[in-house]
């Protein structure tokens, strides 16, 4: 299967108050979380990322995926295009909290060159894909995505390159139970 990622204007971030079929996406690296008050599975995709979170009676699914990506529109509750810098936050059911942030920047080619290279070299802490080059450039993209873990509580550090726009997309979220204290760097 061919995974070179799509153009940084082709994608789309969306949050569901659902999980969804993984038939609807490619995943290239998975990463499964057991907590006593949650469960979540991360997974690195042909597009960016999915997260499924489920605490306290909430299901919450984050994606970055293709704006052309075909996904249910039931329970959806966040649509957005994947453009400049952006937080949102969002109450669910039981006293869940949803945070979440994501900046899109371009960079001069040496300092894409320069990230590439640093998250190539950073895939021992956490999930890390390398795409197939497109054919532009030498080198294809990579997905990095980070999870820390505590016992209310998790955030997700998720980079994603796309070579194509010398772009670097990295999105913060954090899924909190009530229990949690809410002291993040999100938002």
């Amino acid at each position: 299967m061919l995974s070179v990622r799509p153009k940084i204007a082709e994608l789309a971030f969306r949050v569901f108050g659902r999980s969804l079929h993984p038939e609807l996406y490619s995943v290239h690296q998975v990463r499964s979380i057991q907590r006593k008050l949650y469960q979540a599975t991360v997974e690195i995709t042909n597009c960016g990322h999915v997260i499924t979170w489920r605490g306290g009676g909430a299901t919450l699914c984050e994606v970055a995926t293709g704006a052309c990506q075909p996904l249910p529109t039931r329970r959806c509750l966040l649509s957005l295009p994947l453009k400049g810098s952006r937080t949102e936050n969002a109450q669910c059911q039981d006293g869940v909290v949803y945070r979440t942030h994501f900046h899109l920047d371009t960079v001069a080619p040496e300092m894409f060159w320069l990230v590439n290279q640093q998250l190539a070299g950073d895939s021992t802490q956490g999930l890390l894909h390398r795409f197939e080059s497109s054919g532009r450039l030498a080198f294809g993209a990579i997905s990095y995505v980070s999870v820390e873990t505590r016992s209310a509580s998790m955030l997700v550090q998720a980079i994603h390159t796309f070579p194509d726009d010398y772009a670097i997309l990295k999105i913060e979220s954090l899924f909190s139970l009530p229990t949690a204290t809410t002291k993040s760097n999100v938002g």
